[in-house]
């Protein structure tokens, strides 16, 4: 499937910048950060970065992370993701090269809340040394 098909899945109307976001993020296991975006797409002005980024979240193509770094970081859903708490998984922050992985195979599992407490997301990092850096 190519990228503007993707985008249409989405129901996201493609344009060259929400291409080329589409395609570094295609590239990589791991989840970025704007900045990484802006160094990488340095042609890109950082507002529509962060504008396609946003854009993509709003419409479950990217799931955002906390990993504790002080900067979000972005990540591209599975293909059947709607974005519901059934959809939500932990990530992996490595201590040494700082990068993050969605851990897809590891569900969030559901938890019982106290009365009137309302889950509407989590977000669970685990840390250690991942695979490269072994």
């Amino acid at each position: 499937m190519s990228e503007e098909e993707i985008l249409y899945k989405r129901e996201i109307k493609p344009t060259a910048v929400r291409i080329l976001v589409l395609k570094f993020l295609m590239e990589f296991d791991k989840a970025v950060s704007l900045k990484s975006l802006e160094e990488n797409l340095y042609y890109c002005d950082k507002s529509t970065l962060f504008r396609t980024l946003k854009r993509f979240k709003k419409q479950g193509m990217v799931h955002t992370i906390e990993d504790g770094s002080g900067m979000t970081k972005y990540a591209l859903c599975l293909e059947s993701c709607e974005c519901s708490l059934n959809d939500q998984h932990f990530h992996f922050n490595c201590t040494k090269c700082k990068e993050t992985y969605c851990v897809n195979s590891l569900k969030i599992p559901n938890l019982n809340l106290p009365k009137n407490f309302t889950l509407t997301e989590t977000n669970l990092v685990l840390k250690g040394v991942c695979a490269n850096c072994k």
